[in-house]
């Protein structure tokens, strides 16, 4: 796989939140607007490269058996890194997003890359992976949270545009509030899916179904082990 290839397959193809499905948490709960969004986005774009870049250094040092919690240690670092920086400097948006920073230590993208890609790959490429998913993560967080609130509020780019926003059409009509609760947010989150799925035919990334990189396949008993079975997407 070329550079390119890595770098842009995590905005649409192998999108970690509208294809993968990873992340949801965090994408259901930060999204009433754009700016939350689209902080808890380059928030885990800044930890997954840089534990990326890590992981990839130490890939040949760190033994086998204890790979997992060492990878959570290298996250949990580069979190703390990252939850410190939010509160000098953005002590609003580090409020607004309160626990789902720290949360991102266990947030399964970045686990999941670590696992899947950074301990197999050389720096460079790990590097660029990192900057994809994240890239592609921030995107789908700052468009949810963007329609979330347009519809849910009647402003939009609230704490971008002045601290209210733009208002759209608040005085006009009257915004329907359930898209800022979490039965709105799910509803957006699966037309997003559902899009996505459209306009990629549904071959946005071949699933591979086995116990090859899978996080826990080292501690299964090899005799409960699944067939490796394949599904296109």
């Amino acid at each position: 796989m070329n550079k390119l290839s890595i770098l842009t397959k995590g905005i649409i193809k192998e999108n970690p939140v509208l294809v993968l499905l990873l992340g949801c948490c965090p994408t259901l709960a930060v999204t009433t607007s754009c700016f939350n969004g689209l902080g808890m986005g380059v928030s885990t774009l800044a930890v997954l490269v840089c534990a990326n870049i890590v992981i990839s250094l130490l890939r040949n040092i760190i033994p086998d058996k204890v790979r997992i919690p060492c990878f959570i240690v290298v996250i949990a670092a580069f979190v703390t890194i990252v939850q410190f920086a939010l509160k000098a400097y953005m002590p609003e948006l580090d409020k607004a997003l309160g626990l789902f920073i720290p949360l991102i230590v266990v947030n399964c993208i970045i686990l999941g890359r670590a696992e899947m890609f950074a301990s197999k790959n050389g720096v460079i490429d790990s590097a660029l992976d990192g900057i994809g998913m994240g890239i592609g993560f921030t995107l789908a967080l700052g468009l949810m949270g963007l329609i979330r609130e347009f519809l849910g509020s009647g402003y939009i780019l609230a704490g971008i545009v002045g601290v209210n926003g733009i208002n759209v059409y608040a005085d006009i009509a009257t915004p329907a509030g359930i898209f800022m609760l979490a039965p709105g947010g799910f509803f957006i989150f699966g037309i997003m899916i559902a899009a996505v799925n459209f306009f990629t035919k549904g071959k946005g990334t071949k699933k591979e179904f086995s116990c090859e990189g899978c996080l826990f396949a080292g501690s299964c008993n090899p005799e409960d082990k699944c067939e490796g079975k394949e599904a296109d997407a």
